[in-house]
């Protein structure tokens, strides 16, 4: 098979068809935003296997049907894809950039072929608006790229990057030949060149696509570990492992870490005459009290029940025992309406505190505990605070 643009076209377009059912088949079922950017770039896929397939058998077509029906599949998908990669990332979808860039291109690219035909002009003005539509996938993926778990991110960056230099490699190329091009079609050295390194990149981006989804799904599955699916604070695996980072941080400071062992009062008797339901909503709102009081440096954690841990770093002990009282007091001043009746609920909290050269979190923890059942014993609803290590 000899190699020339028809040729090209034509592994480009099967590449591109068999991409797009591995995006679709290689993705779970579901209705979260990630899986949506996956369908619609396999969508996107589609539309250029078209395109190619067009480009393909373009010597049988009429040429101005070539041009304006591949370049219309073409901008489509390039405007598909940077709705599909923002779906991806969860960020903004910009549809309206992608739409106003794929009009300007089609329009361009129409007049330039029909109202004033210029071949060069016309690549010219295309590869502008596939600058500006790899711009926009850049924006979307810059800053991501430095952090560990984001190397997908760093591989559709540089995706786009080459795109962007093979655009100008194309164009500067096109414009340094002695003998002007009529169409891509065109024996050419340029026009291979280009037409293989293009097919690349769908392949390139498509892997960055699925790598970028299972990164997302490993981040999911890590924070589906450590966060409480009821309250939304970390658990007892995020307490542990928050903490020995806060203590490790803290020995190097010097600094001491405190920590509210929070429990609320008869909670059971909430759940017995209200039902389940409502003493989750009350859970939610005790939670919603203590976060109002901690600084943005401070950490909430459900330990289990209605029993919860904060970890505050950089106190004294007058600092953790004020903060303790501001959580026990807003609580108690906070009324909970259940079921159109007003229930007022109360904390008993355990304090201690660990020292500089404090090794093992477990034992200030369980010098909190001791904390709180002292609370609880000396009638509830008030804060007691470890006498030491």
């Amino acid at each position: 098979m000899q190699l020339n643009t028809e040729t090209l076209a034509l592994i480009n377009g099967g590449q591109a068809l068999v991409l797009a059912l591995m995006l679709w088949f290689g993705t779970s079922n579901g209705s979260n935003q990630a899986v949506k950017g996956l369908r619609l770039r396999a969508g996107a896929l589609l539309l250029e296997a078209g395109g190619d397939f067009l480009l393909a058998f373009g010597t049988q077509l009429s040429p101005l049907l070539v041009v304006l029906f591949g370049n219309t599949l073409n901008l489509t998908a390039q405007a598909l894809t940077i709705v599909a990669l923002r779906m991806v990332l969860n960020r903004r979808l910009r549809w309206r950039e992608a739409i106003a860039l794929g009009a300007a291109a089609w329009i361009g690219v129409t007049y330039l072929s029909i109202g004033h035909p210029d071949y060069t002009l016309r690549v010219l003005w295309g590869s502008s608006i596939l600058v500006c539509n790899s711009l926009l996938n850049i924006a979307a993926l810059w800053g991501g790229c430095g952090k560990r778990d984001t190397r997908a991110q760093c591989l559709l960056l540089w995706t786009y990057w080459l795109a962007i230099a093979l655009l100008v490699w194309r164009n500067m190329s096109l414009l340094m030949l002695s003998t002007p091009l009529q169409s891509i079609l065109a024996p050419s050295y340029v026009n291979v060149i280009y037409l293989f390194l293009v097919g690349l990149q769908p392949l390139l981006a498509s892997v960055g696509f699925l790598l970028l989804y299972n990164e997302i799904l490993q981040r999911e599955l890590f924070d589906l570990a450590r966060i409480d699916p009821l309250t939304g604070v970390i658990n007892r695996l995020g307490l542990v492992e928050a903490s020995a980072v806060m203590l490790a941080k803290a020995r190097l400071k010097k600094e001491s870490i405190g920590v509210l062992l929070i429990d609320a009062d008869h909670f059971k008797s909430i759940n017995d005459r209200f039902g389940h339901d409502d003493g989750d909503r009350v859970l939610l709102e005790l939670v919603a009290n203590i976060r109002r009081m901690l600084r943005a440096s401070d950490l909430v954690g459900r330990v289990g029940g209605e029993e919860f841990l904060v970890l505050s770093p950089s106190v004294k002990e007058a600092d953790l025992l004020a903060l303790a009282e501001r959580i026990r007091s807003a609580i108690e001043r906070a009324p909970f309406r259940i079921a159109n009746e007003s229930y007022s609920l109360t904390v008993s909290i355990g304090a201690a505190l660990a020292d500089t050269d404090e090794l093992d979190m477990m034992a200030v923890r369980r010098r909190a505990d001791a904390a709180l059942y002292e609370a609880k014993h000396a009638g509830r609803n008030c804060v007691r605070i470890s006498s030491g290590s």
